[in-house]
């Protein structure tokens, strides 16, 4: 098929203008959304310490709860109590916190015997726990998460104000060798990057729940998960889509409050986790799906112009130097960001694990959507 010299120009004009488009979308979304989490944020000495639950649901995690639980215990901070639900465990968590609660007089335990009729995701040990807790102000976290230091606490609940009634932690995962630890550190680390930036801008829509904390007044006033309680996930995003407006709540990045957490070890494990995440992406708002589907889409779209402009000899130079341009200014800032999340190992080729990062992600959500059906099956 032959092509007239004019219908080529034409549609290497077109395609330089796409180019040109969707750098202005990476740049804007780099430089206002992630580049936000730069910003510093503004230090009061104004705050008040006020009593906290800390609350657990675990599940069969006695091992967890051994290694864990003391750390969350000697938190340096002066009033607070750690509720642990212990949900249809079959392990010997019971025995373990039984044991624990002799050392430690601030550590309840609710048990939630074994129930057929029960679901086991989180939210009704949850749903409990809040119930049960003493205090207003409330911090979340999981049984197999670690703090960085006993200051945890204190730099949580150093955001809680009048008006600021949620504040959101980070929850990286451990560092460990292979390459499936260093794809699930990369992808939660992304991640934490595009939801700490939203909220930052202005536009939160999730949180994770192994680093979160909020009052009881807050849960109260949407009816807690009662609009999404039959997800069997959506504790933290669903909520927080719900709860979080614009001046209501905080952001804690202080690194020693950041929350560590064993990674899965085998790709299976981490597809069903991704599954259950993916779970709840459905039940988002339209413009929060467009705003988490604009990025990945505008960088595919930008690669393949690029690509195609690069076998013109005529239109080489302007895309090899707007594509340049691009890739060094999102190297410095989510460089940067991934530098304050303590993940420096990968902002030497941070520009090549993004583009491989979401090659990747189409293979996953088919492996995700092949798993929902066998389920069904």
């Amino acid at each position: 098929m032959h092509f007239s010299p004019d219908f080529l120009v034409m549609f290497n004009w077109s395609n330089l203008s796409v180019l040109v488009l969707m750098a202005l979308i990476q740049l804007v979304y780099t430089i206002f959304i992630h580049g936000s989490i730069l910003k510093r944020p503004s230090i009061s000495e104004d705050f008040e310490e006020f009593p906290v639950s800390i609350i657990i649901a675990a599940r069969n995690e006695s091992e967890n709860l051994l290694n864990n639980l003391p750390l969350i215990l000697e938190q340096d901070y002066p009033q607070f109590e750690v509720v642990v639900i212990n949900h249809q465990s079959t392990d010997d968590s019971k025995f373990i916190l039984h044991t624990l609660k002799q050392r430690y007089p601030h550590l309840r335990v609710i048990e939630m015997e074994r129930n057929v009729h029960q679901k086991i995701g989180k939210k009704l040990p949850l749903s409990i726990g809040i119930k049960g807790a003493i205090n207003n102000h409330m911090l979340f976290t999981d049984a197999d998460c670690e703090p960085t230091s006993n200051q945890w606490l204190k730099k949580m609940s150093h955001q809680f104000s009048n008006k600021k009634e949620i504040v959101m932690g980070y929850g990286p995962y451990s560092k460990r060798k292979g390459l499936l630890n260093s794809i699930i550190r990369f992808d939660t680390t992304w991640i934490a990057m595009n939801y700490l930036g939203s909220a930052k801008s202005g536009v939160p829509y999730m949180a994770v729940g192994r680093n979160l904390a909020y009052t009881k007044k807050i849960y109260e006033s949407v009816d807690g998960f009662k609009s999404h309680y039959s997800v069997i996930s959506g504790d933290d995003d669903l909520f927080i889509q719900e709860a979080a407006k614009k001046k209501n709540y905080a952001i804690c990045l202080d690194p020693d409050a950041f929350c560590y957490s064993l990674p899965k070890e085998t790709w299976e494990e981490w597809v069903i986790q991704k599954s259950r995440h993916y779970s709840t992406s459905k039940h988002y708002k339209v413009f929060k799906k467009w705003m988490l589907g604009i990025y990945p889409l505008s960088l595919l779209i930008l690669l393949i112009s690029f690509v195609s402009l690069l076998l013109n000899e005529q239109f080489r130079w302007w895309s090899l130097g707007i594509f340049t341009f691009v890739v060094a200014v999102k190297w410095i800032v989510q460089g940067n960001v991934y530098l304050k999340l303590k993940e420096k190992s990968f902002i030497p080729f941070l520009p090549f694990i993004e583009i491989g990062y979401f090659l990747l992600l189409p293979y996953l959500f088919y492996r995700i959507d092949r798993k929902r059906k066998e389920r069904w099956k």
